[in-house]
């Protein structure tokens, strides 16, 4: 068991990242605190800070300062060289190791990036800080563009020297190998690797190694004429616009860069408009050289266009601008959210975590953070693969959102909406969505449509629906989906990103209902705050429910809570603790509390209580002594919508939790609301919530 486990290659552009922000993901999943660390940076912070640093600490929120998380520039090190400094380097590295290392669980540290001047000491000088530090090493190697011997050769040359050295070696991992070369690879490699060694071999991932458009413009150091909002465009492919409009066309491919002159005016406007034309492939940017922009008369068109990708103009020929964007390399970076989600998903495809954490967590955290949570109900989730509709495919988050879980493996989705429509927003927004685990559905034209409003009308007509009014209502997405629910077609739905939280809901409560013995439906979010996972409930449904509805939304919150890993320690808020207050609201809670008690002897729970008493152990101590509850609350219960709402969103906006939901309780199947103002990551949370409930039947 370790502490640390140092990443190190012996190559450029090995993918390291890759594994750094896959390793982190796993740690985080059991850890309360991980550290970063890179002894050897690129160059000094004042110019351009290290991509990775920064991607890892972004990304997951790590609390280290970034100039805590290295110890010296490669100039610097250089110089230390150069003037037979090299104790002064290895002292300096592991001291600022130390102050990192005694303050987190476990620390990732990485090797230098082997490119730039000066790459010829780095090899000798990883595998020594690595010994030094005591440090565990994964070793990454690229199979890029290499024959199936050459791979074997390096990994074994590489393993051998840092045995040489005395450095532990815990994994090999092989990346960017091409499809035909994995088994080969894999199977050699483990007849040739000591048995203890785990061993991971990754395909390459033409996503991951794919510029942006925002890296072409850098790159070439351009000048930026239209298009700014699109430099997140991945580039596949490349062409050079040189020929005639009719030629050209038969070379566009998916996320394609032009490269043409400036005054090639017929290609830039051919270029735009088969980006709009769903006959074409999508257009990444177009890149104009010869220092050459478009006339006048052109430019006031583009400016009047409604959708123009990224134009830049660049001072170099044709034959040298094409030159220097085949050689750019990408990288992740922290804005780049797509490729750190691929990265991760690749990670845990292909990496044995079980075995890793076996070797290397020698820690059990106490409590549950947020990032430990979302892993979990992302593991969860994963278990048994369910079928989520989302009924709004008009909107781009949710596209987006089922591109992210299809691509994650995680559920199968049926999309509403006009297949033509969704097609065009899915090429517009430069997403992959395969087709495998995909349908797209207009409700009017499903086969299933004449059976829906029958049923419809069957369950309905008791309440003064009629024939005409069913084929109305299934035309309607939320009805239509809650009945693909219903019917089993489905395992559940999240709506509400474009719709009311009633309308999501109303066709749920008609024909779906509760559950037996549960008289009302409820929501809880699960409000991810810096240190631990809280249950809030009912912030979104019943705006005053009586004392009967309180007890029964604390036990089905408590069940949730339970139900999703969180122990349940359920405090019913008021604006008094214990028996000091009086009044009507106070006494509501205090009757829904005796209920809680005699119905579920089996959890804990305390009220009325105020909130400060309920969460902090000191105030709750001096309130309500002895109380299981005080102090340590996990499922907090409100007594009305006004106090529960406004107060999920107050401690959302101040402390910047992750708030998920509202997640509904009570209904026979699993159907979730969305917030109108959601973002990308809340509906994925929401999809992965369902799916588990789905699961829990």
């Amino acid at each position: 068991m370790t502490k640390t486990v140092f990443i190190a290659t012996a190559e450029p552009y090995s993918g390291k990242s890759l594994i750094a922000l896959g390793l982190v993901n796993m740690l985080l999943s059991k850890a309360q605190k991980v550290g970063y660390f890179k002894p050897i940076i690129d160059a000094s912070p004042r110019e351009k800070k290290d991509v990775r640093l920064q991607t890892v600490l972004q990304h997951f929120k790590l609390p280290i300062a970034y100039e805590d998380t290295y110890a010296y520039t490669r100039p610097e090190v250089l110089r230390l060289i150069e003037n037979n400094g090299q104790g002064e380097i290895i002292d300096t590295i592991i001291h600022k190791f130390k102050q990192i290392e005694e303050n987190y669980d476990f620390t990732v540290v990485e090797g230098s990036d082997f490119v730039g001047p000066g790459t010829a000491f780095e090899f000798g000088y990883n595998a020594r800080i690595a010994k030094n530090l005591g440090a565990p090493v994964i070793l990454v190697l690229s199979g890029d563009d290499k024959p199936t011997a050459q791979i074997i050769n390096n990994v074994l040359t590489t393993l051998r020297s840092f045995e040489t050295n005395e450095v532990q070696v815990l994994m090999v991992v092989v990346n960017k190998v091409a499809p035909a070369q994995l088994d080969d690879v894999r199977e050699l490699l483990q007849a040739q690797l000591p048995a203890e060694l785990i061993l991971a071999v990754i395909p390459a991932e033409k996503e991951l190694s794919q510029p942006t458009m925002r890296e072409i413009y850098e790159g070439l150091d351009a000048k930026l004429l239209f298009g700014e909002e699109s430099l997140t465009n991945q580039v596949d492919n490349f062409v050079t616009g040189a020929m005639q409009v009719p030629n050209f066309l038969n070379f566009l491919k998916p996320n394609v860069l032009i490269v043409t002159p400036g005054d090639r005016g017929d290609i830039i406007i051919c270029a735009l408009q088969a980006n709009l034309s769903a006959s074409y492939p999508r257009v990444a940017g177009i890149v104009l050289t010869a220092g050459t922009e478009p006339e006048a008369p052109v430019l006031r068109l583009i400016e009047g266009l409604q959708t123009v990708v990224p134009i830049i103009a660049v001072p170099t020929g044709t034959f040298e601008t094409s030159t220097r964007v085949a050689a750019i390399k990408s990288r992740i970076t922290p804005d780049n959210t797509r490729k750190i989600r691929l990265a991760i998903n690749t990670f845990e495809r292909y990496v044995d975590r079980a075995a890793l954490e076996e070797k290397m967590v020698s820690f059990r955290s106490e409590g549950i953070t947020p990032h430990m949570f979302q892993y979990r109900l992302l593991q969860w989730a994963k278990r048994q693969r369910k079928h989520i509709v989302l009924p709004e495919g008009n909107d781009d988050r949710i596209l987006r959102a089922a591109a992210h879980l299809l691509r994650q493996e995680v559920v199968d989705l049926t999309i509403l909406g006009n297949p033509d429509e969704v097609a065009a927003s899915v090429k517009r927004l430069g997403l992959n969505l395969p087709l495998g685990h995909l349908q797209v559905v207009d409700p009017v034209q499903s086969p299933h449509y004449p059976e829906y409003v029958e049923t419809f009308y069957e369950l309905r007509k008791a309440k003064g629906v009629n024939q005409d009014m069913a084929r109305d209502l299934l035309r309607d997405v939320s009805y239509f989906g809650s009945m693909m629910v219903y019917k089993g077609h489905a395992d559940g739905m999240v709506s509400g990103a474009v719709h009311t939280t009633q309308h999501t809901i109303r066709p749920a409560l008609q024909f779906i209902k509760t559950k037996p013995g549960m008289s009302v439906v409820s929501s809880v979010f699960f409000m991810c705050l810096p240190d631990r996972v809280a249950v809030f409930g009912d912030c979104a449904v019943n705006p005053n429910p009586t004392a009967e509805q309180l007890a029964e939304i604390a036990m089905a919150s408590a069940d949730s809570s339970k139900a999703f890993g969180i122990e349940p320690r359920v405090a019913m808020l008021s604006y008094s603790s214990g028996t000091s207050g009086e009044g009507a609201d106070v006494d509501k809670v205090r009757q829904a509390t005796q209920l809680v008690r005699e119905k579920r002897p089996d959890l804990k729970v305390e009220g009325p209580i105020q909130y400060d008493a309920a969460v902090d152990p000191l105030v709750g101590r001096q309130k309500l002594p002895g109380s299981e509850v005080a102090g340590q609350a996990s499922v907090l219960i409100f007594p009305d919508l006004n106090t529960g709402n406004n107060t999920y969103k107050a401690v959302q906006r101040e402390t910047g939790a992750l708030a998920i939901g509202p997640v509904l309780q009570g209904l026979n199947k699993p159907v979730n609301d969305l917030s109108r103002g959601c973002t990308v990551d809340d509906i994925l949370n929401t999809v992965i919530i369902t799916a588990i409930q789905a699961q829990q039947g």
